[in-house]
């Protein structure tokens, strides 16, 4: 069971979410008090008189009633944020445990040659960077193909068609390993899982699908390499491990059509 629970553990939603209070809030609150901090000072400095908002009978006991609730919040920040990289940390080590265990059951793995699926969640948009801001690049019209890659896949995807499984598989496999960081990697490692499936190698193809799911979680695709994991980890006979890998498709996509084949696997495979 640990294989499905590395997963299972790995892929759940952050903590951020199930707080009172998300850092967004938290950073509103600052600005907003920050702000109302300026407008006090401003007023005890020029004239000092009182406004309204924030209990206290003078402006000065109003200005460390907000000092107070600014440490508060700032501090609230700092825990809820540790909290957050932790998460992230150790669901990255989830995922890594996963693909160890997976690549154990191959023969010949080699697990350092194994695409690096990136920080859990990916990298975050504006990222400090030496104390700078770091925009996002620009975008010109979606990701642009390296010249014959359209042509590569195509073609792995007409083996697949054509039920050439082990031509496919091994199609895809060049293709991914030649653009690693494609806009069509993604889908070329679920369709060489498909391939792989169909040609009776459910461990190499349960690796397929989880590199497809690691290299993009949040993709359109994602539920579909989540199914994919699942029914491969049944063949396997690993029933526990793959009735908690579909069960995670309608946790982590509601509204994914993926859902209805997730459910018809848990209940071919007898899943509580």
């Amino acid at each position: 069971m640990r294989l499905a629970l590395a997963l299972t553990l790995g892929l759940a939603s952050p903590l951020a979410a199930q707080q009172d209070g998300t850092l967004a809030d938290i950073r509103q609150q600052l600005s907003v008090l920050n702000g109302e901090m300026q407008t006090l000072r401003a007023e005890l400095n020029a004239t000092g008189a009182t406004g309204g908002g924030v209990a206290g009978s003078t402006v000065l006991d109003r200005v460390n009633a907000i000092e107070a609730e600014l440490q508060r919040l700032t501090q609230a920040t700092e825990r809820l944020q540790f909290r957050v990289e932790s998460v992230a940390r150790d669901g990255g080590n989830r995922i890594e445990d996963l693909r160890f265990q997976l690549c154990e059951l191959t023969e010949d793995c080699d697990l350092g040659a194994l695409p690096d699926p990136g920080p859990l969640g990916g990298e975050a948009e504006g990222a400090a960077v030496g104390g700078a801001t770091t925009p996002p690049p620009p975008t010109s019209g979606g990701p642009q193909l390296a010249v014959g890659e359209q042509a590569e896949f195509d073609a792995a995807r007409t083996a697949l068609e054509e039920g050439r499984n082990a031509d496919a598989a091994q199609a895809f496999q060049r293709f991914v390993t030649a653009y690693p960081t494609g806009p069509l990697t993604n889908e070329a490692q679920i369709l060489r899982g498909q391939a792989l499936a169909a040609d009776g190698q459910h461990t190499d193809a349960a690796r397929a699908y989880l590199e497809a799911f690691s290299g993009g979680p949040e993709s359109a695709r994602a539920p579909d390499a989540l199914v994919g994991l699942g029914k491969s980890l049944g063949a396997l006979g690993q029933r526990d491990e793959a009735c908690l890998t579909l069960q995670e498709v309608a946790i982590r996509f509601p509204r994914s059509s993926a859902i209805a084949i997730a459910d018809s696997e848990r209940a071919a495979l007898g899943c509580p």
